[in-house]
């Protein structure tokens, strides 16, 4: 048998434990986790800012597909870092569980899959899958104190941006608190309308984006930072057609779209105002190409 044969052999085999004990670790995770992520489902179902927790996990599948060319088989290797990791894991689960804190418990799930990654596969494998481990995050409900931190401001934001954008298409519209007065009838916007849901899922996309483009580290910064703003457009031009659904037609027809169709038109929305800032980006910084006086020369040859 040749050497090469031989090492080609150890290497499969090698492959083949590693995948086995990741998915033995993998069921593991799932049955210590089962309560948490029943919680974590169940919430997907009640809350409708998280009911994107669905399509999360297919996506982040996609973006490790969409990057299997990346991934270099041949230097698969168990590594001791993940030990590490995941003891880290059990000390944050400890804590979580001693102090009744069920929202730390479940931002581990994504760290203890990432220690198991580590363990199994090495270091190559866990920079590869890094990415798709990150995403896990936007399907984990926020802690209440960090939604309410969020969605206090969020909501008088988009409440005073709402009675400005009224005012200015020549709606007598006056804000108090969290109320819209249009005349005499109120119109309240509520902490569902906050517009989380919406920043969640710009977010969502700016990740992507980051993670495929290839732009420089100070313009995939700016990407991120324009979530904001774009989730509070999109969430202000609801409340506004609220209100004109409110005052020209009727207040179950303007009910039934804010909190039935709302969530169908306002995310497409919020995406494309988000292309449009990209597509602005990309045109007040162009990308130009710095070509060497060899590749100018082969250019000018093959222009003849």
């Amino acid at each position: 048998m040749k050497p090469t044969d031989l090492e080609s052999r150890v290497s499969s085999l090698s492959l083949a434990v590693s995948s086995t004990l990741f998915a033995l670790l993998a069921a593991a995770l799932v049955w210590a986790y089962w309560p948490g992520l029943a919680e974590i489902v169940a919430a997907w179902n009640r809350d409708p800012d998280y009911s994107h927790g669905y399509i999360v996990m297919p996506i982040a599948l996609y973006f490790l597909w969409s990057r299997r060319e990346q991934l270099q088989v041949e230097r698969l290797a168990p590594s001791w870092g993940g030990v590490v990791l995941l003891s880290l894991v059990a000390v944050v689960r400890y804590y979580s569980g001693k102090f009744y804190l069920g929202p730390v418990d479940a931002w581990s799930i994504p760290l203890a899959l990432g220690g198991i990654v580590l363990l199994c596969f090495g270091r190559q494998c866990f920079r590869w899958c890094l990415p798709s481990v990150a995403f896990l995050y936007f399907m984990i409900p926020l802690p209440y104190s960090a939604e309410t931190w969020l969605s206090v401001p969020l909501q008088r934001i988009a409440t005073g941006l709402s009675t400005e954008m009224l005012q200015l298409i020549g709606i007598p519209a006056l804000a108090e608190g969290n109320v819209i007065w249009i005349g005499e009838r109120p119109l309240m916007v509520a902490e569902a309308c906050s517009g989380l849901r919406i920043l969640v899922g710009i977010f969502a996309l700016a990740f992507a984006f980051v993670l495929f483009s290839g732009w420089a580290w100070w313009q995939k910064v700016a990407v991120v930072l324009a979530a904001v703003p774009v989730a509070i457009l999109a969430n202000s031009l609801r409340i506004v057609v609220t209100a004109l659904l409110q005052e020209m037609v009727s207040g179950e027809v303007a009910h039934r779209f804010s909190h039935d169709l709302a969530g169908f038109v306002m995310i497409p929305l919020a995406g494309f105002l988000f292309w449009a800032v990209l597509a602005y980006l990309d045109r007040l910084f162009p990308v130009h190409e710095v070509m060497t006086s060899a590749a100018v020369v082969k250019a000018s040859r093959k222009g003849r």
